[in-house]
């Protein structure tokens, strides 16, 4: 069993992008939801 040739497969490139695509909209919303109005009373409170 070759473990490097079994993820040389373009799906798991399409699956780790995906991934990677998600969590970036995921840390992107979190900044925007919570982190900046946080960051907004802080100043302004």
């Amino acid at each position: 069993m070759n473990l490097p040739a079994d993820f040389d497969h373009p799906s798991w490139l399409t699956a780790f992008g995906t991934l990677a695509g998600y969590g970036a909209i995921l840390l992107a919303m979190f900044v925007a939801l919570f982190l900046l109005p946080y960051a907004a009373f802080l100043v302004l409170g």
